[in-house]
C-alpha cells in the first residue's frame, strides 16, 4: 500500500487521505496511519508545489552546477554534501556518477547572484576542485509535469488504416 500511496502523492500532494482511501479501496484511517508512518520514517520528506516561474512576475535564474571534489578520508562525500546543502541558496544536491561528483541545483535573482555564490561560497570549500555552471534557459517538463500544457497543438496529419 505504501508504494501506491507514494505514487498518488507524487502526482498530487494536495490529495487527501480520504480521497486516497477511496482510490485504493482502503479505510481512510489505515491510509492516514500509513502516511504518518512514512513521514516518521523519512520516506515522505515533505510536500511542495511546482511553480512555473516563467508565468510569474518574480525574476529568477536557475542553475545546475557540476562540482568536482576530493572525497574526505573518514566521511567520503557525506561531509562535503552536508556543507553544500546547508547553504540557503541551494535547492538540491545529488551525488553523481561520471565526470563530476555532485550536481547542485540553485535559483537566484540573477546571474550575478549565482556567480557570487559560486565564487565566494561553493568554490572556496576546501574539498571542491572545480565547478561548471549551466544556466537553465527554459523548463519544458519538471518532475513529470509538462510546464506549458497544450502550448503546441499536434499538427500532424491523422493517418488511419
Amino acid at each position: 500500500m505504501e508504494k501506491d500511496i507514494l505514487e498518488i502523492l507524487e502526482k498530487d500532494s494536495r490529495i487527501s487521505a480520504e480521497e486516497i482511501a477511496v482510490m485504493l479501496g482502503k479505510p481512510s484511517e489505515e491510509v492516514s496511519a500509513c502516511i504518518k508512518k512514512m513521514e516518521d520514517e523519512g520516506i515522505i520528506c515533505g510536500y511542495t508545489i511546482l511553480p512555473n516561474r516563467d508565468k510569474t512576475e518574480k525574476e529568477y535564474v536557475a542553475a545546475m552546477i557540476e562540482v568536482k571534489v576530493t572525497p574526505q578520508r573518514d566521511s567520503g562525500y557525506e561531509a562535503i554534501a552536508k556543507r553544500i546543502y546547508k547553504f540557503d541558496e541551494v535547492k538540491s544536491v545529488y551525488l553523481m556518477s561520471g565526470a563530476y561528483d555532485f550536481m547542485v541545483l540553485m535559483e537566484g535573482k540573477n546571474i550575478k547572484e549565482i556567480s557570487h555564490f559560486i565564487s565566494s561560497k561553493l568554490s572556496t570549500l576546501e574539498s571542491v576542485t572545480s565547478t561548471a555552471t549551466h544556466f537553465v534557459l527554459k523548463k519544458y517538463k519538471d518532475y513529470g509535469i509538462i510546464m506549458e500544457k497544450n502550448e503546441y497543438a499536434d499538427e500532424r496529419m491523422v493517418v488511419s488504416p
